[in-house]
């Protein structure tokens, strides 16, 4: 057999594997969120529901008998359970007789500029895709709002959201149409509501990887113009109607990391605590100090409201994660966020229905498991709010 023959069967192979964990996938979906695989968020206790808006059950519970607001499915067993929609609603109505503006709407006033965090490592399995998906859906949950991009061509974070691009994205839909060189389309084209009232999506998939090879094309022939603004530019085009973009970017330092990076205020580098993990990250760092040289070298801002660093699949009793973890505490000091994301099987059993954590229902797990990882993500989620508020001048 000529190696031409081999290589045109590995091709066909790779293809053929392709298209059957593409149908599977489909066919998952459609078996997990019938009857037309859309997903849908469960419904919140009212102890949940009560955390969520900052009151007390016992107040949700006077609102429901005095026949204010939304009201919530009953149980056989006479407990109270919220869907999303009736937080957002809740939250409309507690606003109104708030003590102050923003005791029950967190997100941006007048004179606040727009929150665009953009989440990195180019080292895969930090735990990027993970934070970004859980920080963009608790900050909704808490009543901002939030678009999450999906910048990354392996989209992970629109699987999570119940969009699968080989079925759902076969013509486009990504960020890429509406920064291109050629007939970009409007930002509005690509956003795309999700089944949390607050969160937008802008999904990713393979096509991503076009921005890649365009820019340099473009370069050449004096056509890129300053390339690293596309989606700076892109975003301007929504400012009014998010207070937050998160945005879950490639696992690599290319011209999508850099347009990313020139629109973001915020950034988070996830940090897996493992030795071989630190040392690639000096190199990011560095990289990623270099890049942004030549971008502020070429007239661009580059200062942001904040950096902080994530530690993510976190251990507490593996003695080598906590001698890196003082470590990196040592180094950077207040850029390491206080509260680290911590390893848990719940966060990776919800993935296996491509779920997240805030979407499972606590019954599927051991109460301790759930209730370890839940509190682990909502102190890293509500710390990064914490920095969004000071951003914006409020404690």
């Amino acid at each position: 057999m000529s190696k031409n023959t081999q290589t045109e069967d590995l091709n066909g192979v790779i293809r053929d594997h392709a298209e059957i964990l593409a149908m599977q996938l489909h066919a998952q979906r459609e078996s997990l969120f019938p009857p037309d695989a859309d997903k849908e968020m469960r419904k919140f206790t009212s102890g949940e529901a009560a955390a969520l808006l900052g009151v007390n059950d016992s107040y949700l519970r006077k609102l429901h008998l005095d026949g204010k607001g939304p009201s919530p499915e009953l149980t056989p067993g006479n407990r109270r359970l919220y869907s999303v929609q009736d937080l957002a609603d809740l939250r409309q109505l507690l606003e109104k007789t708030a003590r102050k503006p923003g005791d029950y709407l967190p997100g941006r006033r007048e004179g606040d500029h727009l929150q665009v965090i953009g989440v990195m490592n180019f080292k895969g399995g930090s735990g990027k895709t993970t934070t970004s998906a859980h920080l963009a859906q608790r900050l909704a949950l808490l009543g901002y709002r939030v678009l999450a991009i999906d910048l990354d061509p392996q989209a992970s974070m629109t699987a999570l959201h119940g969009v699968q691009p080989e079925y759902d994205l076969p013509e486009g839909g990504t960020l890429y149409d509406a920064i291109r060189y050629d007939d970009p389309v409007p930002i509005t084209d690509v956003i795309r509501p999700t089944y949390i009232p607050g969160l937008d999506l802008i999904p990713g998939n393979l096509e991503l990887m076009e921005f890649e090879h365009d820019t340099p094309r473009a370069l050449s022939q004096n056509a890129a113009g300053l390339f690293f603004f596309r989606v700076k530019e892109a975003l301007s085009q929504v400012d009014d109607r998010y207070d937050v973009v998160v945005i879950d970017c490639p696992p690599q330092l290319g011209f999508l990391t850099m347009s990313a990076l020139s629109a973001a205020t915020g950034v988070l580098v996830t940090i897996h605590p493992e030795m071989l993990d630190v040392m690639s990250m000096s190199q990011f760092l560095r990289m990623t100090a270099d890049l942004m040289d030549v971008i502020a070298e070429s007239g661009a801002d580059m200062s942001h409201d904040w950096m902080r660093y994530l530690l993510t699949r976190y251990e507490p009793t593996d003695a080598p994660q906590n001698r890196i973890t003082a470590f990196l505490r040592t180094m950077y000091g207040d850029k390491v966020l206080n509260a680290p994301m911590l390893k848990s099987t719940a966060i990776s059993d919800a993935g296996l229905t491509k779920q997240t954590l805030y979407e499972v229902d606590r019954s599927a797990f051991t109460r301790a498991t759930y209730d370890r990882a839940i509190e682990s993500l909502n102190a890293v989620n509500d710390e990064i709010a914490a920095l969004i508020q000071a951003t914006w001048g409020r404690k």
